[in-house]
């Protein structure tokens, strides 16, 4: 018990950040940088996911935000037919999604790799083409419900109407999100995935049930891309297709690797280049599509020079200006 509610060092400074995510942050934000960080905070949600199979399993995921347009399509659908409160949309939008993650899990079960990769891909693809096709509920009759014209209100949670309290909103859930990965981290979950990512055939010898972790892992990725695609769409009111690409997929992974798959910092790191980074390149007049180049750059060095990311260099460099911290790290 001691182990599982043990908060360490970089605990706290999570805990630090995000107590100045809910408390200042959105009292010196502009409207629109509100609204900037509010999707930041939904995509570090997906990120934290693909980042967390990436770093626990060596799992590659890319279908990610594909399942963020599920969870934003449940999400639509249960407000405009049934008006459910947005925190029952909500969890039913993220379960509906965990669900379709195990589903996902099964073709790929005994797969790695590269042909995980692609099948994953896949997936994404064709659920672009499905919210392309059909588009997302806005109000309309039918089980779609799609209407030509302006969609009908998304009801947002009682206590964060206004758009500085649902960032706080969203970013409390992302600290549940993280909150969730570390303790199945430090459960027996936690101790599967490592052996298993470091050999199934010793994982299987030792009794782990191979299939049964990785489809747990597919289901939490599922219920964090579900639940940041509800809050997505309870930030945007309505969702688009074009949100939802399998490019954008391939982006966030790529992203998780550059900011660092095995930390909170890494994911914190890959949300601000995601969507922080192109907000500032079209404040300075320079085309947005520039921020590509430079997820390439930074991926190139990741890949290369970096493999912990820009977040395990950051702390490396800091165990260096400590000896002491860092003997007692390692």
């Amino acid at each position: 018990m001691r182990h599982l509610f043990h908060v360490t060092p970089s605990g706290w400074a999570g805990l630090a950040t995000a107590a100045f995510g809910i408390l200042v942050l959105p009292s010196l934000a502009s409207s629109y940088w509100l609204s900037v960080f509010t999707s930041m905070g939904c995509f570090l949600l997906a990120i934290a996911g693909v980042a967390f199979m990436y770093a626990r399993l060596g799992m590659v995921s890319l279908t990610q935000v594909g399942l963020m347009g599920v969870g934003g399509w449940i999400a639509l659908r249960l407000n405009h037919a049934f008006d459910f409160p947005f925190e029952v949309n909500l969890a039913l939008a993220a379960t509906a999604t965990m669900i379709f993650g195990w589903i996902l899990a099964l073709p790929a079960l005994r797969m790695r790799g590269l042909y995980l990769a692609l099948v994953t891909l896949m997936a994404a693809g064709g659920l672009e083409i499905i919210f392309a096709t059909f588009q997302f509920p806005n109000g309309g009759a039918g089980f779609w419900g799609v209407q030509t014209g302006s969609g009908a209100a998304f009801r947002r949670p009682w206590i964060a109407q206004s758009p500085q309290a649902y960032l706080r909103y969203v970013i409390a859930c992302a600290l549940l999100g993280f909150l969730c990965i570390e303790l199945h981290r430090r459960l027996q979950p936690g101790r599967a995935w490592a052996l298993i990512r470091r050999s199934e055939a010793a994982a299987m010898a030792a009794g782990v049930n191979v299939t049964l972790y990785k489809t747990w892992a597919f289901g939490i990725a599922g219920l964090l891309g579900g639940a940041a695609g509800a809050l997505l769409a309870g930030s945007l009111g309505l969702l688009d297709d074009g949100t939802f690409r399998a490019s954008e997929s391939v982006m966030i992974f790529a992203l998780a690797v550059v900011g660092g798959a095995h930390s909170w910092q890494g994911a914190l790191i890959a949300a601000v280049l995601y969507k922080v980074l192109p907000a500032l390149l079209n404040i300075w007049g320079v085309d947005a599509n520039l921020a590509f180049v430079i997820f390439g750059a930074g991926l190139l060095h990741a890949v290369i020079t970096a493999p912990q990311g820009i977040a395990g260099q950051v702390l490396e460099g800091l165990g260096r200006l400590s000896p002491k911290r860092g003997a007692k790290d390692a």
